[in-house]
Order: C-alpha cells, then sequence, then structure tokens
C-alpha cells in the first residue's frame, strides 16, 4: 500500500547529482526551499487523493527546478521597441549612448570619487559631478542633478517657496504619467498654490493682479505631453520674467523634456530649448534627463548661483539626491551635445534624424528576409510626454497574420521581447525605433513567431 512514507526525503534528494547542479546555479538555501515545497505540494495532493502516484526523485526535482527558474526569472528585461513610438514611457524611454553605458558601468564596478575631493585629499560633494558641463553647455550659473524631474520641481519649490504663494497659469496645471499632478506636488512643497487665468487664456494682467500680494516665484509649467488650441491666449516667457523681476520675484521654468537642440530641425514642431528659458530670463529651469535629452534618468535643475546654493543645502535634496551611475551617465551624455556629436551618438536623436530612406531600406530589407510581408507609409512619433500630437513620416513593414492579438503575443514572448502594434488587423513594425544592434532578433524572433 502507497503511504507518504514512500515519499523521498529531501536527504535522499540531495545525493543525486542533479540535486548538486541545482545547488551550483541556484544555491543551496533556495534550492532547499523549492524541494521542501515541492515534497509539501506532493504531500498535499497525496492527502486530497491518495490514488495518486508519489512523485519520483527525478519529478520531483524537476518540479523543483520549475520552481527556482521562475523564482529567479528577471522580471525586468531587455526588449526590442518596433512600436515606432521613440520615447516609450513603458518600454523605459530613452535608450543610452554607447559613452554614456561604459560611463555608467565604469563607475559601477568600483571606487568612485563620488564624494571625495582627490586634490585636497578629504571628504567632497557629489553635486558637483556634472555642473561644470551643464554650465559650459548652457550657460547657467549652477547646477545640480537629482533622481527625476518630479523630484526637481519639489525640491525647487520646498527649497524657493515653503509656506510662501507660488504664482501659476490655470492652463499649466497639467498632469503626466502615474497621476502626478503639478498642483499635487505644488501643495506637497509647502507652497501656496495661486491659480491665474482661465484654462484657455491667460494674460500678463493675471500675473500682475496676483502680484499686488506678496509671492515667492511664479512658476511656468511646459505643457510637454498635450496642446490648447484654438482660442487661446498666453503670455511669453520673456514678458512674464520681465514683469516678475520688476516686481522682485523670481521665476522657475519647468521645461519637463529638455530639449538641447532644435526639434524642428528634424520634422517635429520646435520643443522650448533649456537654453531659450535661460535666454528669456528665468531664474531656475528644470528638466529631464530621459526624455529629449536621450539620457539616464535625472531631474536636472540649473539656473542662479544663489538659488542653486540653496536648493542644494535643502534637507530634501539628500533625499532625492542621484546615485553614482546616475551622475555618471548624466556627464556622458551631456559631453555628446558639448562635443557637437549628440546626433550621431545618441540613440533617440538619431531615430528622429533617420530619413525616410533609410527607414525604406531597413523595411525593405526585412521584407526580403522574412519572404513576405508589404512595405505601407506610416508616421512615428516621440512620445514620453514629448511633443504632443507630433509625428513625422515613416516607412514600415505590414505583416497578415490570422489572428493580430496572438500573434502580438508571440512576439512578446520571443527572447528578447518584441514589442509591435497593429492597424486595421495588420501588424506594423517600425524601422526607425528598433536598434541597429537588435535587427538580427528582430528578424528572428519574428521569424519564430510566424512559423509557431
Amino acid at each position: 500500500m502507497t503511504t507518504l512514507r514512500n515519499l523521498p526525503s529531501v536527504d535522499e534528494i540531495l545525493q543525486t547529482q542533479t540535486a548538486s547542479d541545482l545547488i551550483s546555479r541556484f544555491g543551496r538555501p533556495l534550492t532547499l526551499t523549492a524541494i521542501r515545497e515541492t515534497l509539501d505540494e506532493a504531500r498535499a495532493r497525496f492527502k486530497t487523493d491518495p490514488k495518486t502516484d508519489l512523485p519520483s526523485i527525478e519529478r520531483i526535482l524537476s518540479s523543483a527546478e520549475s520552481h527556482l527558474s521562475a523564482w529567479t526569472k528577471p522580471t525586468l528585461v531587455p526588449v526590442i521597441n518596433a512600436t515606432g513610438v521613440i520615447l516609450h514611457t513603458n518600454l523605459g524611454r530613452a535608450p543610452l549612448s554607447d559613452a554614456t553605458i561604459r560611463a555608467m558601468e565604469f563607475t559601477a564596478r568600483g571606487y568612485s570619487n563620488l564624494e571625495y575631493d582627490l586634490e585636497k585629499g578629504s571628504r567632497g560633494s557629489r553635486l558637483i559631478h556634472a555642473e561644470s558641463i551643464l554650465q559650459r553647455l548652457t550657460g547657467a550659473e549652477a547646477a545640480v542633478v537629482v533622481n527625476n524631474n518630479a523630484s526637481a520641481v519639489l525640491l525647487v519649490l520646498s527649497a524657493l517657496a515653503n509656506k510662501k504663494r507660488v504664482i501659476i497659469s490655470r492652463s499649466q496645471l497639467v498632469e503626466i504619467g502615474g497621476g502626478f499632478r503639478v498642483p499635487d506636488v505644488m501643495k506637497q512643497s509647502g507652497a501656496k498654490l495661486v491659480e491665474v487665468g482661465a484654462t484657455n487664456k491667460v494674460r500678463l494682467s493675471d500675473y500682475e493682479s496676483a502680484l499686488e500680494e506678496p509671492a515667492a516665484l511664479i512658476m511656468r509649467a511646459h505643457r510637454s505631453n498635450f496642446k490648447i488650441v484654438g482660442f487661446t491666449e498666453e503670455p511669453e516667457l520673456k514678458e512674464i520674467v520681465d514683469m516678475a523681476h520688476n516686481a522682485g520675484v523670481f521665476v522657475v521654468d519647468d521645461l519637463g523634456s529638455g530639449a538641447l537642440v532644435d526639434t524642428a530641425k528634424y520634422g517635429f514642431a520646435h520643443e522650448p530649448t533649456v537654453q531659450e528659458s535661460l535666454a528669456a530670463g528665468a531664474d531656475v529651469v528644470c528638466f529631464s534627463g530621459d526624455k529629449l535629452l536621450g539620457g539616464p534618468q535625472a531631474g536636472i535643475i540649473i539656473g542662479k548661483r544663489g538659488l542653486i546654493e540653496k536648493i542644494k543645502k535643502h534637507p530634501l535634496a539628500r533625499a532625492v539626491r542621484a546615485d553614482k551611475t546616475c551622475l555618471a551617465g548624466v556627464a556622458a551624455t551631456l559631453l555628446h551635445y558639448l562635443k557637437d556629436d549628440a546626433e550621431q551618438e545618441i540613440p533617440i536623436l538619431r531615430m528622429m534624424s533617420m530619413s525616410l530612406d533609410q527607414t525604406r531600406g531597413r523595411a525593405e530589407a526585412w521584407q526580403v528576409e522574412l519572404g513576405q510581408g508589404e512595405i505601407v507609409k506610416g508616421e512615428s512619433t516621440v512620445g514620453g510626454g514629448s511633443l504632443p500630437n507630433e509625428s513625422i513620416p515613416t516607412v514600415l513593414l505590414s505583416l497578415s497574420v490570422k489572428s493580430p492579438d496572438k500573434f502580438l503575443k508571440k512576439l512578446r514572448g520571443q527572447n528578447p521581447p518584441i514589442i509591435a502594434r497593429t492597424e486595421n488587423d495588420k501588424i506594423l513594425l517600425d524601422p526607425r525605433t528598433v536598434l541597429p544592434e537588435q535587427e538580427i532578433a528582430t528578424l528572428e524572433g519574428i521569424k519564430r513567431a510566424l512559423t509557431s
């Protein structure tokens, strides 16, 4: 008669070569946990149905290996972006340049002078890293890098306007991804939010009326992820700055996207640049590192030295500070702009500058390699909360499949996963956003999906 005593013991199982191999791959504690959990599952099944066959040592180890593989499988993996959305927030936004990756890896591999002054031989400050490049590149008096732009805005307002009035146009009380709302972060900073104007119209006189009472700042939040069109009116930044400075009030410009080059040269609408904000007289400018800048996730704050020094000394600065790899990556990315090779080295700028002939050439090469598909015209977008409703022409490879949804799932199941899109029951693949080094893996993955 079969009883639970017929189950092999943990010690018996550990005597096998397979168990030794699992311990080598996954470590002894985790392997023991997987074996014991597998045995517990077998006992539970047997108690429910005593006629169930008890598993052999081989089956137990096979099940344990499945558990171990599932437990140790990374959840964050590289994917191939064939959607045509250049800054795809869900796919990690900006891919990094080779030089940026090398700088981050080099810094991460060992010790660094993150907070050590090599000249003095004593403690230094992490806040100096990337600052000199930002000063030279933008003309700002000072700069500081934090972990993202939401943190940058929160830190600036906390340091400069806690318990003080901050004036902002109603047309700029925006929400970005993940439910992050500008008015909420302003309130969190302790600033007293003062809304002026209407949703579609704000005049300089609205700001002037609000300044009849003392205020710490006027804040402009660039609408980088939507547009207001039609019956609208809004003063230029320089007009706001001149009026604010006459009243003895500072201006903070939250640019969001952080463009350092004119996006109009790539066929998109002009996105306000960091340099333009400074030229208009903004006292502090905040922007993202992983959007139009094309670097790692970061929040960059530049502006007048006195204000930046106050921001650096605020207690919140430590809570939102950037780590060593972020600082190394931001500095390496900025160097591309300083050396005037950004368009050649930064992936998102290469994608934006890719010509229609180049996208057509790649799409046609894919068609030949796959032996099927149709070449069609399409549109690529920037995405990532940048340049809303803006697109540039591209050339796509269109595939006809029986079930588009099932085929997309097959593509996502490849190694690496391929993310594509559908339109009119066709699978659309945009070469613009597929990195050159991923092209072979893309075609191999598509072939497997077509034949499976």
